[in-house]
Parts: structure tokens; C-alpha cells; sequence
């Protein structure tokens, strides 16, 4: 069903994984779709296979001047925005005891700093009752160990949820966070061993890991009219794994 028809939608972190199922879920629901990545040759990848409707633009939503570029080029080719998904994030994995700097400046760069102002910065060009989506994690609620810093991150990014969503009536908009658990990316499939996933499926009451699709199902929720009094609320998409 075309539920997002004449939208048009922005998604930070496109190329691969769940935003690129959100791209395709969008696309398949009426939307005009930009997307962003951090490579260009991923990024142009993921255009050349969703085709009509989606545009891609090279962006590190950690650099302000990036993302200013990346509106002005969405200004000229739309009409405002409509829907928006604050979706680039990292994970970096590093135990107690071995955390360094360089880590923690690099996940809160991209998950929190560049949440903030993919926001901030796209305030401008929001069309009045503009759905807003983060990508948060299960994470947040129950850190497996190694990613305390991450979950850290990802608690930002619910709590940054709230405060907007109190903005809603000044600013015509609504915020709300997705939170999946263990999905089958390309990024996750590469770098975790075939015998840790499956202990991860065993962990998940569901008994499997998220395909992205099933995550950007829950975004097109939120991103069409049918949740058009949904604001503030976490969605999470985890199977139960941090839910029981």
C-alpha cells in the first residue's frame, strides 16, 4: 500500500542494512526517498539497486558542514520534509578495562553529536506534522557486555527522543525512537562468528535474529499517518530479548 505517497522522506545511513530496507520499504510505499552514506561507492550501490525515486548523497552526519550540504541538495529537489530517520549510527564492541578514547569519541561523533544535528539541521525544512525516527538498540536496555559504551550512546538517543517530543506542538512535529536487537546486516554477518550469531538466536525468545525488513516495517509504521499519535514512545523490534 502507497501509505506514504507524495511524502518525502530522508534517511541518514542508507547504503546497507536496516536503513537500506527502510530506503526500499519507503520507496515501495509512495515516498520521494534520499538517502545518505558515508561511501560513495556503497552509496551509489544502493541507488543503482532501488532505481526510481530514491537519491543518494555522500554525508558524515558527524560533520556539520556535510549535512548542511546534504539539505540544501534535498531543498532543491523536494518540497520540505516529511519524514525523517536519524538512522547513521556505529557500533564498536571493546570490554571494560580497554576502552579508549578514541572509541568513545567515535560513537558519540556519530550516534549522539550526529543524531543531534541530522535533527537540529533539518529543522528548517520540516513540513508541518513532519514524523521524526531515530535508530536506537535494544542496547540501551540490556547492554551485553563489551557494549556498555555503545548502549550508553544509544540511551542518549532515547533520551533526546523525549525532550523533542515535548517541542511537538510549537514545532508540528512528533518524535519516535525504533529499537531493534540482533539483525541480520551485511555489517553484522561479516563481522560476528557463525557460532556466536547462533548463540545470539538462542538468546532471543523468538528463537532468531531480525531480518532489516522487519525493522523497516516498524519505521514505515511510524513514518506513515496511521501512527499519528504516536509521539515520545520506543518501538522496539528485538524478538523479546530485552523485553522478558
Amino acid at each position: 500500500m502507497a501509505v506514504l505517497a507524495g511524502k518525502v522522506a530522508v534517511i541518514t545511513g542508507g547504503s546497507t542494512g536496516i536503513g537500506f530496507a527502510t530506503a526500499r520499504a519507503f520507496r515501495d510505499a509512495g515516498a520521494q526517498v534520499f538517502i545518505t552514506g558515508r561511501r560513495k561507492d556503497a552509496l551509489e550501490a544502493a541507488v543503482a539497486e532501488l532505481g526510481n525515486g530514491v537519491t543518494g548523497v555522500v554525508c558524515d552526519v558527524s560533520v556539520s558542514a556535510e549535512l548542511d550540504a546534504f539539505y540544501e541538495a534535498v531543498r532543491e529537489q523536494a518540497s520540505g520534509i516529511d519524514v525523517l530517520v536519524a538512522n547513521a549510527g556505529i557500533g564498536t564492541a571493546a570490554p571494560l578495562g580497554e576502552v579508549t578514547e578514541e572509541l568513545i569519541d567515535s560513537l558519540f561523533a556519530t550516534n549522539v553529536k550526529g543524531t543531534i544535528f541530522t535533527f537540529q539541521q533539518a529543522l528548517p525544512h520540516l513540513n508541518a506534522g513532519a514524523s521524526v525516527i531515530l535508530t536506537g538498540s535494544t542496547a540501551a536496555t540490556r547492554p551485553d557486555p563489551g557494549l556498555e559504551v555503545y548502549a550508553a550512546s544509544k540511551a542518549a538517543v532515547r533520551s533526546l527522543a523525549r525532550g523533542w517530543a515535548l517541542s511537538s506542538r510549537a514545532r508540528g512535529f512528533r518524535v519516535n525512537v525504533v529499537s531493534p536487537g540482533g539483525t541480520r546486516t551485511p555489517g553484522l554477518l561479516e563481522l560476528v562468528p557463525a557460532e556466536v550469531l547462533k548463540q545470539a538466536e538462542e538468546d532471543v525468545p523468538l528463537g532468531r535474529l531480525a531480518e532489516p525488513g522487519e525493522i523497516a516495517a516498524v519505521t514505515t509504521f511510524l513514518a506513515s499517518d496511521a501512527s499519528s499519535y504516536v509521539n515520545g514512545a520506543e518501538f522496539f523490534a528485538d524478538g523479546g530479548y530485552a523485553q522478558v
